[in-house]
């Protein structure tokens, strides 16, 4: 559990922590508690991880700027099944990975670099009253770009430092050498802390020094080149082409390491990159040369449009590749229609391109002194890659809203009558003092089915952000957004630059929205309940693609309940397994590591689970349906999951058919799913005063029928047979 108290789990406030840590363990409740035991006699013991995918304050802020790292490392593991696609979606999905992380660094330098080293330090109107920049006034430009490049340079070395330090956390929580495969659930223990995350890591921090190094050398080649910028540029772009070629090459980063020796693979890359920064950074403030004059960092702008160009024919190559089925009539999952990577990644591209340029524009505000709305003859105006994709995202967000609104509309109907004939046949002729409950209920099963619209609106956002990034083409030639609208559309320029300021507002209130959302989900049940579990689908999965994602915390959870499941299940005659919502997914996991002897005294039971609705339709290589058969198998299908049609996250997981329905799938797998009526009744209680209330996505601890499905399942496991 996460969002949920141990004590409200176990059904008593009095509870003591018999394993673990503060940020996860495992409770119980104490001996002098009257609920000691539960359902069938069973010894109760809850397993708490909710500081394990947040932490302090601090940290959930800088995750939350990072959610676009999160978003490009996601996408590795939403691969479609089938090993012919699986080394093209690597490949792609880890080439824009390392583009987010050019976009961070150009970012960087555009702050420090374009805006402040070369248009603010050129004018003395800007300087005027600052004088935290003026002692810089009248230094050699050469020495101004040199000193302000260690900005850059130092973002780049925190986030290297933060991802570092965020693998060590769960270094001591590691399983027993197994044989992991590679397309398995079971590749989740072997990432954060391996050689491989050590190399993905070196590679992005090499490839981040060298792009600020090719930027300064861009900008000093406009000033003359000589020998040494033509040897340092060379050595700039062969060093790119490794980091490329490395990530191109999923053998060269996944290989296993030299025996007895550390990989050396971190160590030379950090080495070349870090000698080859240190000699630009001196041959651009040292060597005299007469700089150009210019409006912005000369080349700076085509660097960066470049950057963008690229993401584009990546999100176009990676789209494409998924919607390639070898054989042509496999049919894959609803919810994105194995477009999940190619979907996430633009979104995650997407996202990042928008917070870059509002970091830009905010900086150029904050610079030209004008808080509202920038002028196209302002000083420091940002280069019009970043405008475009202000644009664009202003753009996008409005097609994307007008797209949910049709879509909502065009399905509201269906809907409705779904709902209605699902609370007809679960509550036949109820009496007239119960048609308010009767529209509320309809109500939620109208809301919980809205999951399953969620995978168009998503597609159709990410269609609109990859037409707003191919806008990026449009800066590599030279085109600026209000000469461009003037000329073709006759729009005025003023009217462009109200658009491109109300679109950078959006984007930070879009920033502002998700720091508020990571510091209430993780404090906050009832926020966390529905809002949480979008970050839980991220940081559940390890950072294979993207090394400056947050860590996942099933590295810890899983280790950790293995050996705890091992250890109870020698002490007793077998332990009952209850997962709800995401604690499902992590017990799925676990299973598949158990050995042979544990898993015989196991059994299975969970609830409101995403494990097939979300999961096995977003990540088919990892959990799809022969993975989870594979479960059932594994514990002799003593397996029972609990689903209503109330709940809009958790669900079905072999079969949604109701008590007394024949089977719909084989046995059996067809036994596992048992369908709640939600809410129990449709009238008060005798003695209460209100109706029975619509659980939803909420923990099922205290009904009735959570306590007899535990008895069932210890009984199962006293008595084989009886299964």
């Amino acid at each position: 559990m996460a969002g949920t108290g141990a004590g409200q789990v176990l059904g008593c406030r009095d509870v003591r922590q018999v394993a673990g840590d503060r940020r996860a363990g495992f409770y119980r409740p104490r001996a002098q508690s009257r609920h000691t035991t539960g359902a069938g006699g069973t010894v109760l013991e809850a397993y708490q991880w909710s500081d394990l995918p947040s932490g302090t304050a601090a940290r959930t802020l800088s995750l939350v700027f990072l959610l676009p790292c999160m978003l490009s490392n996601v996408t590795f593991w939403m691969r479609p099944a089938g090993r012919g696609l699986q080394s093209g979606v690597t490949v792609l999905c880890r080439l824009l990975a390392l583009t987010l992380t050019l976009v961070y660094a150009l970012t960087a330098a555009g702050v420090a670099l374009d805006l402040l080293a070369w248009k603010c330090m050129g004018s003395s109107r800007c300087l005027a009253g600052r004088g935290w920049l003026s002692w810089l006034d009248g230094r050699p430009v050469g020495l101004r770009l040199a000193l302000l490049a260690l900005v850059p340079f130092a973002a780049v070395a925190l986030v290297w430092f933060l991802g570092a330090r965020q693998a060590r956390s769960y270094g001591a929580f590691r399983l027993p050498a197994a044989e992991p495969q590679s397309d398995h659930l079971t590749a989740l223990d072997r990432w954060d802390v391996s050689p491989r995350a050590k190399r993905l890591r070196a590679i992005h921090v090499a490839a981040a020094f060298v792009t600020l190094d090719v930027v300064l050398l861009a900008a000093r080649a406009a000033a003359g080149a000589s020998v040494t910028v033509v040897v340092l540029s060379a050595l700039a772009g062969a060093l790119l082409a490794t980091c490329v070629v490395l990530l191109c090459v999923p053998r060269l980063l996944e290989s296993a390491p030299i025996a007895s020796t550390a990989d050396r693979m971190p160590l030379v890359l950090g080495a070349v990159a870090g000698g080859l920064t240190v000699a630009t950074l001196g041959s651009v403030a040292v060597e005299p040369v007469r700089w150009p004059r210019s409006n912005g960092l000369p080349r700076y702008e085509d660097i960066v449009a470049i950057v963008f160009v690229t993401q584009t024919a990546l999100l176009v190559a990676l789209a494409v590749l998924v919607l390639w089925r070898p054989g042509g009539r496999d049919r894959r999952p609803a919810l994105l229609r194995g477009l999940g990577a190619a979907v996430v990644a633009a979104v995650a591209t997407g996202l990042a391109g928008a917070l870059s340029g509002e970091l830009v524009y905010r900086a150029a505000s904050l610079l030209s002194r004008r808080p509202f709305m920038l002028q196209s003859g302002d000083l420091a105006l940002p280069v019009p890659a970043y405008r475009w994709a202000i644009l664009a995202f202003f753009l996008t967000t409005i097609a994307a809203v007008t797209a949910c609104v049709i879509i909502i509309l065009s399905a509201r109907a269906d809907r409705r009558r779904t709902a209605a004939a699902i609370v007809a046949r679960d509550y036949p002729a109820p009496p007239p003092e119960a048609n308010a409950q009767v529209r509320r209920v309809e109500k939620a099963v109208i809301q919980a089915s809205f999951t399953e619209q969620l995978g168009s609106l998503a597609m159709a956002y990410a269609c609109l952000t990859v037409i707003g990034l191919a806008a990026s083409v449009l800066a590599l030639v030279g085109l600026e957004p209000n000469p461009l609208a003037r000329s073709l559309l006759g729009v005025p320029g003023n009217v462009l630059s109200v658009v491109m300021a109300v679109g950078s507002y959006l984007i930070l209130a879009v920033v502002v929205g998700l720091l508020v959302g990571g510091l209430f989900t993780f404090r906050t049940a009832g926020f966390r309940r529905y809002v949480g579990v979008l970050w839980d689908l991220g940081t559940f999965w390890p950072r294979a693609a993207h090394p400056f994602a947050p860590p996942s915390y099933a590295e810890r959870a899983v280790p950790e309940l293995t050996d705890r499941i091992s250890q109870l299940a020698r002490r007793y005659d077998g332990v009952v397994l209850s997962g709800h919502s995401h604690g499902s997914v992590i017990l799925a996991a676990t299973v598949l590591r158990l050995r042979p002897e544990v898993r015989r005294r196991v059994a299975l039971l969970t609830y409101a689970s995403p494990l097939k609705r979300l999961y096995a339709q977003l990540y088919p290589a990892y959990l799809g349906e022969p993975v989870l058969h594979e479960i059932g198998d594994r514990i002799g299908w003593r397996w029972l999951n609990l689903w209503s049609d109330t709940d809009p996250i958790g669900g079905w997981i072999f079969s949604r058919q109701r008590p007394g329905d024949p089977p719909s799938r084989p046995l059996p797998a067809a036994l596992v799913d048992r369908r709640l009526r939600d809410p129990e009744g449709m009238l008060a209680r005798p003695g209460d005063s209100a109706p029975p209330p619509i659980r939803g996505h909420m923990p099922y601890e205290s009904d009735d029928r959570y306590a007899t499905a535990v008895r069932e399942m210890a009984d199962r496991l006293r008595d084989p047979d009886s299964g």
